[in-house]
């Protein structure tokens, strides 16, 4: 394997330094994650899969996809021998998926720093934070547009965090930056403050361009034509249309042989019928087109298939997130894409509608956790932060659902049944009625046996109180304060360094500020 380390210091002298960092940012000696090790669950059984993929089919033969403005994907299409009419392309059944097998099932997502890479597919697990938030809010400052500086610290808490293990993207929206130019910040952001790997830009064709330019001054235009190095993320305009702005963005990330990931946003009731297998079935068609279109790029190309969907409250229009329908449609989409044979991305996550991180919050956010890992999803968006059905992240919100990731990570883990597990030699270090505290088996787990969560508050209810009764938000707004404080700048190469920032400054001033 090719090394990327891009840091300007050795592979080893680097692993020390985020060695300390990770164990200063956690309460116990944190484990690796090693991958999945209990299997994800099989919802639906052979036949009503196959049920779902034929609706899929029955959408795309006699429905059929948009293309809007984008003439290029329109002849792509037609050369493949999809029909196309006007801007709609329809395919005969079965057709779609089979320009989708040239995608691989599993791939590397190649990190500034190699020990931070990811693999997604097989039994991977990659967590990374919320995504597109315009608010932020915290127990200080409360509810307020973002900022740049806020877009920076949340790429710093997740470089922080052990159990996210992507950067993100757009993880909130930097309002005072011109919309033209904060695709070109954030990318800056999380090139020069993270090593992990990160999505670009994808509102307009030109800011892919530009995002992709940006990484090959880090990794080397070679490399990345060999390897992905970062995602973007391809949003549906669902019911089954695709804009010029997302099929243009998905075919510059393809033709560089970046990682798209396809991501159809289905409310039902509204952008699809209310029942879970129509909701799946629509979500395949999509998602299999735009996968598809990837692979008449450039063949091979990785890809993620990804949903973002969730149900309403029929009495109001309000989005609902953690329900029972939306868990149950992001177990059916796992499997679904396990037979596609791609890569998934959950369309749960610690997702919520509620308007603080109270109980209701963190109750949403565990159930649609739970069916999301449990589902099988290689990648899971949104697994910190979110509040307001996405409109909001917060501060506080973001360390409680670290608490959370860090748990359900060793869930998946399972547990040994070797012969040290047992602790024989513990029995015969005691006898009956003595306890087990100070034993050799004890002292050789005790650091690593059981997870240890930073927020919560385990002790009597007398010495809680001494301690000012905080609440574990106002725990949660010392942590994520105390861990920016600690927060040390990964070292870059000084002429990468000023390579991005010339580029930045050039782009920039190519073109006037657009704030819409």
């Amino acid at each position: 394997m090719e090394n990327f380390d891009v840091s300007g210091n050795s592979g080893q002298a680097g692993r020390g330094r985020r060695g300390r960092r990770s164990r200063r940012n956690v309460s116990f000696e944190a484990a690796p994650f090693v991958g999945r090790r209990i299997p994800a669950y099989e919802l639906l059984d052979d036949p009503a899969l196959s049920r779902i993929e034929k609706q899929a089919d029955w959408i795309l033969q006699r429905i059929g996809v948009e293309f809007r403005g984008d003439q290029v994907a329109l002849d792509l299409f037609a050369e493949a021998g999809a029909r196309v009419a006007g801007e709609r392309v329809t395919f005969e059944p079965g057709h779609v998926r089979s320009l989708c097998a040239s995608a691989p099932s599993e791939f590397r997502l190649h990190a500034r720093d190699p020990d931070k890479s990811v693999t997604l597919g097989g039994n991977n697990v990659v967590l990374k934070p919320g995504y597109g938030s315009p608010f932020v809010t915290d127990l200080e400052q409360g509810r307020r547009y973002a900022t740049l500086s806020d877009f920076r610290n949340f790429v710093k808490l997740s470089y922080a965090s052990p159990w996210l293990h992507h950067s993100g993207g757009t993880v909130v929206e930097p309002t005072d930056v011109p919309v033209n130019k904060r695709h070109l910040d954030m990318v800056l952001a999380h090139l020069t403050l993270s090593t992990k790997p990160f999505m670009g830009g994808v509102t307009a064709p030109e800011r892919a361009q530009d995002s992709i330019d940006m990484a090959r001054l880090v990794f080397g235009r070679d490399v990345m034509d060999r390897h992905p190095v970062m995602q973007g993320n391809i949003n549906v305009n669902s019911p089954l249309i695709y804009d010029h702005t997302m099929s243009a963005a998905l075919r510059v990330y393809a033709a560089a042989n970046q990682c798209v990931c396809v991501s159809p946003a289905i409310f039902a009731g509204a952008m699809g019928p209310l029942s879970p297998a129509a909701v799946a079935a629509q979500t395949l068609a999509e998602g299999m087109v735009g996968i598809a279109l990837a692979q008449l790029v450039r063949p091979g190309c990785p890809v993620v298939f990804g949903s973002f969907h969730s149900t309403m409250n029929l009495r109001s229009g309000a989005l609902t997130f953690g329900s029972p329908e939306a868990n149950l449609t992001t177990m059916a989409l796992s499997q679904l894409g396990r037979r596609l044979g791609v890569p998934v991305r959950s369309g749960g996550g610690q997702i919520t509608a509620a308007n603080s991180a109270d109980g209701q919050a963190m109750q949403d956010s565990a159930d649609a956790m739970w069916a999301t890992l449990l589902s099988g999803a290689h990648q899971v968006w949104h697994a910190a932060g979110w509040l307001e059905g996405g409109l909001v992240m917060s501060y506080e919100k973001f360390v409680m659902d670290l608490d959370h990731c860090g748990a359900m990570l060793k869930m998946l883990q399972g547990f040994g049944t070797d012969e040290e597990s047992f602790g024989r030699d513990a029995y015969l270090e005691t006898g009956p009625g003595e306890n087990f505290l100070s034993t050799g088996h004890t002292l050789r787990h005790y650091a690593r046996a059981n997870f240890e969560p930073a927020i919560p508050e385990a002790g009597p209810f007398e010495t809680w109180t001494e301690r000012g009764g905080q609440t574990a938000d106002q725990r949660a707004a010392a942590r994520w304060r105390q861990t920016l404080s600690d927060y040390e700048e990964p070292e870059l190469d000084k002429q990468i360094r000023d390579a991005l920032d010339g580029l930045v400054a050039e782009r920039k001033a190519s073109m006037p500020d657009e704030w819409h």
